[in-house]
């Protein structure tokens, strides 16, 4: 049997990051694993696509809203139950979160996708995609389910 003590989840403050960390959490209530939570600055591209979720920006980053805005991303009663800490760097995002994993020696890491094709896919390349390759711990991909047809 496999028990989790350490979970990291990525946070970019998408519908799809914040799906991911309702997987992480129920992964953690289930082993009272303790939660790592991280918001990547990337340090390459404020103004593209990828940092649009984001509600900040370059000039106005301030390191202890974004970990409180974290901790405001989670359930109440959460951080009754389970251990949460918070993690906040600015860099390349696929590095930044292998790096934390490998020095936080994590056992799981969860990451949503958002599943972009084309262009974008091309432009961007895939950070859940680069995590999966790279970093030397499982990963869980979640992605978001398909629009239901007639709905907006």
């Amino acid at each position: 049997m496999i028990t989790l003590k350490k979970i990291l989840c990525p946070v970019d403050h998408s519908e799809c990051s914040y799906l991911a960390l309702k997987y992480a959490i129920s992964l953690a209530l289930k082993d009272e694993a303790k939660l790592y939570l991280m918001h990547v600055i990337d340090s390459r591209l404020y103004d593209a696509e990828i940092y649009k979720f984001s509600p900040y920006k370059l000039n106005e980053i301030d390191e202890s809203k974004i970990r409180a805005d974290l901790m405001k991303s989670l359930p109440e009663g959460t951080t009754d139950v389970l251990a949460v800490e918070t993690i906040v760097v600015k860099g390349v995002p696929f590095n930044e979160i292998i790096n934390a994993a490998t020095e936080i020696n994590v056992d799981l890491i969860v990451i949503g996708t958002h599943g972009r094709t084309g262009l974008s896919h091309v432009m961007l390349g895939s950070v859940a995609e680069k995590v999966v390759r790279k970093a030397s711990c499982p990963v869980l991909t979640v992605r978001m389910p398909p629009p239901i047809p007639g709905t907006n």
